[in-house]
């Protein structure tokens, strides 16, 4: 099914969004739970667009960052991505933030990468195949304009949200709109990351979507998140709650509850599903990250945790600097919605 919308998207995202040249090698990692029709349709567009396309599959890792580390190949996936001019990641266990994606990250300037972890048919046509990019990535770049000259971003949201922190000039505001035709790391359309100033962050943040890890899935009650100057003090709700505090005791890490990110939510194709990577851009939301940062994100030398965890809360109001621009996830600044008048 979806085979000709598929292979569109697939095109979209080889010959628009990464600008791949004859000639470029194209490196496409995979694990045993990846979608294989949804990788060959990728390499398939790679290899049309005259790249040379090499899928590499291992075992499922049993956690993602560096928690996937211990099965992970680290020296031959890593030499293997040291020659690619393009990784795309596939896998089901994210490899963001393993040590191979350090070691790529730290010494391979020239690499074009991007996290499409998880991907499935419907997840591809309507994330990449069916947006239209070029005026979403008008309307996103202004919005990542206003937030870098901001110097205060206050956040809330119906299910009881109320968070505040500073923003950092040194850190990245990274704007994922559609556009991989340059070195770096980039995401999938649809997202805007902020790493605040380190220590500033006070509130509550109460998740209302999904949580990965450890649920990937919607939350069967909010978790609600008490943060004071940039770590998570208390959690509190219902059995899921338990369960995810208990999930970031395991790692005995004391950076695993520590704010790392917030990101907006604007790709009008993505839906909640349980696929962090979709459910991060779900029109409105913010995005929480939890745990590792890395130098890339926040120089010179990032936040040390042994993994990463982000959560979602949905129909978010944002201010910057006193100026709202959402209100419970719609646009209501005047400037941008005149970009982007749909949403």
């Amino acid at each position: 099914m979806f085979d000709y919308e598929l292979q569109k998207s697939a095109d979209e995202l080889i010959k628009v969004i990464f600008g791949v040249k004859k000639g470029e090698t194209v490196v496409i990692t995979a694990d045993t739970n990846s979608n294989f029709k949804v990788i060959e349709a990728v390499a398939s567009s790679a290899y049309a667009a005259g790249a040379t396309p090499m899928v590499i599959t291992t075992a499922t890792p049993r956690g993602v960052g560096k928690a996937a580390d211990p099965d992970l190949p680290i020296e031959s996936l890593t030499g293997a991505l040291m020659g690619a001019d393009v990784w795309i990641e596939m896998n089901k266990q994210w490899l963001l933030y393993s040590t191979p994606f350090e070691r790529i990250e730290s010494n391979h300037k020239n690499i074009r990468y991007m996290c499409l972890v998880e991907f499935n048919e419907d997840l591809m046509i309507r994330n990449i195949g069916q947006v239209d990019t070029v005026p979403l990535r008008i309307f996103m770049k202004k919005v990542a304009e206003k937030t870098r000259n901001a110097k205060e971003m206050l956040v809330t949201n119906a299910a009881g949200t109320n968070i505040r922190f500073e923003i950092e000039p040194n850190h990245l505001v990274c704007c994922d709109c559609g556009d991989a035709t340059k070195p770096g790391i980039h995401m999938l359309t649809g997202q805007i990351n902020v790493v605040p100033r380190f220590g500033t962050i006070n509130g509550t943040i109460v998740f209302d979507g999904c949580v990965t890890p450890p649920f990937g899935r919607v939350v069967t009650e909010p978790i609600k998140l008490t943060i004071e100057n940039s770590v998570i003090t208390k959690i509190d709700g219902g059995t899921d709650a338990a369960t995810f505090e208990q999930h970031l005791k395991s790692f005995h890490d004391d950076g695993m509850f520590k704010m790392a990110h917030i990101a907006y939510g604007f790709n009008p194709g993505a839906k909640l599903t349980g696929n962090i990577v979709e459910d991060e851009r779900v029109w409105g939301c913010t995005e929480w990250g939890i745990g590792y940062v890395s130098p890339y994100d926040a120089p010179p030398i990032g936040q040390s945790a042994v993994s990463h965890a982000d959560g979602i809360c949905l129909n978010s109001s944002v201010w910057l600097d006193g100026q709202q621009i959402l209100d419970n996830g719609i646009i209501c600044d005047e400037e941008l919605k005149k970009l982007y008048p749909n949403r």
